[in-house]
């Protein structure tokens, strides 16, 4: 199963980290996860833990904005700190709004984004589909397309764009040992040291280095700049590691 935290923040423009102060968290429960179809050895009372981003960027096109098509904006999810997510997630699915040309647009490798152009705000679904030894169940998002700022007593600036996102963690409690393996020295995951009454086969203990080397690294986005630093949102990343320490949460 999965569980996810969430911390919704929306700022127009480049944000410092003093703007990011945690709100009250929500939690809720994802689906339950089953092992009908694959066999999988868990690791019984440990959870890791998936820092996420999910929002838009949208820049007014100015000059050459039209009636139909003001703004060009960007949809994604991210690492909370811009790494790859590849290792966890497997394709990510958007539902954009019905008058776009293909609505369901699917992503089968990261960066999980797409960029369209547009006049009108609406709701986009995101669909997170894991890898089969993480999640067999798909994670449900939904993010607001915000193309104007909330205060418009000033001009729109084609420089300065509206950014919206949200801060998610996902959380899965007694994780298969090949997705402990793949992703315990993987950066955008929070991996809890195992009890020493577990030992990972060897076999797995050996490949994870390669497999890290190949995680790839999206910190070098074009948009990075106005990306909101949730790095330094320490409280955030404490509440993981404490349930980490009293177990799973129930509901």
């Amino acid at each position: 199963m999965a569980q996810t935290v969430e911390n919704d923040v929306q700022l127009e423009g480049n944000a410092t980290e003093s703007n990011l102060k945690p709100q009250r968290l929500k939690i809720t429960r994802f689906s339950d996860d089953s092992d009908k179809k694959i066999l999988l050895k868990r690791l019984k009372d440990v959870e890791i833990s998936v820092p996420i981003v999910y929002g838009t960027i949208a820049f007014w096109l100015g000059r050459k904005a039209t009636e139909t098509q003001s703004h060009k904006w960007t949809v994604y999810v991210r690492g909370a700190t811009n790494e790859d997510l590849g290792v966890v997630i497997k394709r990510a699915v958007f539902q954009l709004h019905p008058s776009f040309n293909n609505p369901v647009r699917v992503v089968e490798s990261p960066p999980f984004e797409l960029s369209e152009c547009g006049w009108g705000e609406f709701e986009i679904a995101i669909s997170l589909f894991f890898h089969n030894d993480v999640c067999e169940k798909q994670l449900d998002l939904y993010h607001h397309l915000k193309l104007y700022s909330e205060d418009e007593s000033g001009p729109q600036s084609t420089k300065k764009p509206v950014v919206v996102e949200t801060y998610n963690e996902i959380v899965f409690p007694d994780p298969s040992e090949d997705f402990y393996a793949r992703v315990q020295k993987h950066p955008a995951v929070i991996v809890p040291r195992l009890p020493v009454t577990i030992n990972l086969p060897s076999v797995l203990a050996t490949n994870v280095e390669d497999l890290n080397e190949k995680r790839g690294d999206t910190k070098d986005h074009p948009l990075s700049q106005w990306f909101n630093n949730f790095s330094e949102a320490d409280e955030l990343l404490k509440l993981a590691a404490a349930r980490q320490q009293v177990g799973p949460l129930t509901s």
